[in-house]
């Protein structure tokens, strides 16, 4: 899918979950660029590298909008964050270990962040081990301890380790507005099932379009 390609799809996804999305949210959750920060979840070789069995293709479809975005919260001097999914050696994957029946280690060349996308000294990279990147992690008191109750959510796969940082970060009262083109998953029904769910309940689904508008303005 080019650019163009994208833009049109991302219009359409909007479309399809607008009857989710009530106008009380949409005036009540506003973008703020001084409260915000930006999560970038798991955009590793493990799923962007085509070599790998974990590939999933329309990753590279997004990598330009989380580039741009990661650039405008940069310019604006607004917090970074990645995560990176991997286990220690000795770690106990768990249900996910067993639900999957593949684990993907710390120091696997495919558990690291892809070149196009490398974090800058200084910001902050959390490996995690569950779907949520709250989950065992100091992500939460990082952000609060930068004074962010907002988070926009890009990265893969939108219905596993977005959604459920998605649902979590809800639970944990920040507002959560989420890349409908900077995310994605296996597939256009799982992205789109997972966009429907958070509108309705979650969180605030945004195009790149918007978001770099509302942080510029």
């Amino acid at each position: 899918m080019c650019a163009r390609e994208l833009i049109e799809k991302a219009r359409e996804w909007k479309e399809l979950v607008r009857p989710y999305l009530s106008d009380h949210r949409s005036l009540t959750h506003t973008l703020s660029r001084d409260r915000s920060a930006l999560l970038v979840i798991d955009m590793q070789r493990y799923f962007l590298d085509s070599s790998s069995h974990a590939y999933v293709p329309a990753s590279s479809e997004i990598i330009d909008n989380v580039r741009a975005l990661i650039s405008a919260y940069r310019q604006m001097s607004r917090p970074v964050v990645f995560t990176r999914h991997a286990l220690l050696p000795d770690e106990d994957a768990g249900a996910m270990g067993r639900w999957w029946g593949d684990v993907l280690r710390e120091g696997d060349p495919l558990s690291e962040i892809v070149e196009a996308l490398r974090p800058l000294p200084g910001e902050t990279v959390l490996r995690k081990s569950r779907y949520s990147a709250f989950a065992g992690t100091e992500l939460e008191n990082t952000l609060r301890e930068l004074g962010v109750d907002q988070i926009s959510i890009t990265g893969v796969m939108t219905h596993l380790c977005c959604e459920t940082t998605a649902r979590d970060a809800f639970l944990r009262d920040f507002d959560v507005f989420f890349l409908i083109d900077g995310t994605a998953s296996r597939s256009e029904e799982l992205h789109v099932a997972a966009l429907k769910t958070l509108a309705d309940g979650f969180a605030i689904p945004a195009t790149t379009e918007e978001v770099l508008r509302w942080l510029r303005a």
